[in-house]
């Protein structure tokens, strides 16, 4: 009797809906059929996108009330979603090579970054007594891979590194190179390789999903990696008998600032950042037509589940109060300028807070998506200011 009742309910239903006398499979839609006037995808994104926005409120966001307290309370559970692991293990670094450049000697050094791996990094020192100031330089994406921290320093080591990383300065640096720039200001300077770059490049740029898929697989991810990497490489730079320890300073460009901004939250050794053209709103960035939606570099930049407490402005104020310098160009087409101005006023509330506005210097720049003379000397002035 019950089977007959469910069985006479579902055709009334299908006749309700115009299917009971059609010889058409239900998968196969009909012209005009609810699956062509209500498509479930718009390129990369869900249609209902907009409906998923409405839901992220950023419970962990800064509310008003004493900022160190709500950092004390929010840091934990941004690390817990941020880091996938606390390392412990003795950095042992070991010259590989070296070279005389004049105002500063360039030295390739391995190190332990984690318990799992050890890198090469390239250490500038300049010339004279220490201790000197210390910078990290975090390199960017942009989809190339032969290159990490050779973007910022000249490889004498590997002559195509070299024809490389000389294409990579005309191309954003106006031919400068900026490790290069800062070492010759007398600052120990040091660079290294995320994963998927330089020494430790991987199978290329359609590769990245997998790789980022396998790390969540592991209990890991890829932004939570490249995360714990850049503490541990800030750590290593304090750790240097050339650097002084309290004047650790951060430089980064494009995915490099993200990772710039978000080392200066993560890290208690760090006291200055300059972040050029990473800073926006998690609203901004998720709209039709953003390179963020293409999915493959951003898993870089992707914490699994941090977007649902927390906007990328609100993380980058639990650097507060440091000094951090944010840059953006007027025509960047990956940071929307309006997006970038209401991250950068979500930070300043912090930092007021703190009655520490000084300390946050947020500005746009003529150009688009580059780190150029004029940005990188108005940056190396503005860290002179804070570390020297």
């Amino acid at each position: 009797m019950r089977r007959l009742t469910l069985t006479a309910i579902i055709g009334i239903a299908m006749a309700s809906t115009g299917y009971a006398q059609s010889t058409q499979s239900p998968l196969e839609p009909k012209s005009g059929s609810f699956f062509e006037t209500h498509p479930i995808t718009d390129g990369n994104m869900p249609t209902f996108f907009s409906e998923l926005k409405a839901k992220m409120t950023y419970p962990l966001a800064y509310d008003g009330g004493d900022p160190a307290a709500w950092r004390e309370r929010v840091l934990p559970a941004a690390e817990a979603l941020m880091l996938p692991s606390e390392d412990t293990v003795a950095f042992k670094p070991e010259v590989i090579d070296q070279i005389d450049r004049g105002a500063f000697t360039a030295m390739r050094v391995a190190f332990n970054i984690t318990d799992e791996s050890r890198v090469a990094a390239i250490v500038l020192v300049p010339e004279g007594e220490g201790p000197f100031p210390g910078v990290l330089m975090l390199h960017d994406h942009g989809a190339r891979f032969d290159i990490g921290k050779e973007k910022w320093i000249r490889p004498w080591y590997d002559a195509a590194r070299l024809k490389s990383t000389t294409q990579w300065s005309e191309k954003y640096f106006s031919g400068l190179f900026p490790g290069e720039e800062l070492a010759k200001r007398g600052y120990v300077v040091v660079a290294t390789d995320a994963l998927g770059w330089g020494d430790r490049a991987g199978n290329g740029y359609e590769a990245q999903q997998a790789l980022a898929s396998n790390l969540v697989n592991l209990g890991s991810s890829l932004a939570g990696i490249m995360a714990q990497e850049d503490v541990r490489a800030s750590e290593f730079v304090a750790s240097l008998p050339e650097v002084d320890p309290e004047r650790v300073g951060v430089v980064g460009f494009s995915m490099g600032a993200f990772r710039a901004w978000q080392v200066a939250a993560l890290s208690p050794v760090v006291k200055a950042t300059v972040a050029d053209c990473w800073m926006a709103t998690y609203d901004g960035l998720m709209v039709p037509g953003n390179n963020q939606l293409k999915g493959q570099s951003a898993w870089y930049m992707s914490h699994p589940g941090l977007a649902r407490v927390m906007d990328y402005p609100d993380v980058a104020s639990l650097a507060a109060p440091k000094a951090l310098y944010f840059m953006e160009g007027v025509d960047d087409p990956l940071f929307p300028k309006a997006s970038v101005e209401h991250a950068y006023a979500k930070m300043h509330t912090v930092w007021d807070a703190y009655n520490a506005d000084d300390m946050l210097k947020t500005e746009f720049f003529e150009g688009g998506h580059i780190f150029t003379e004029d940005r990188q000397k108005a940056a190396f002035d503005w860290l002179d200011g804070q570390l020297k």
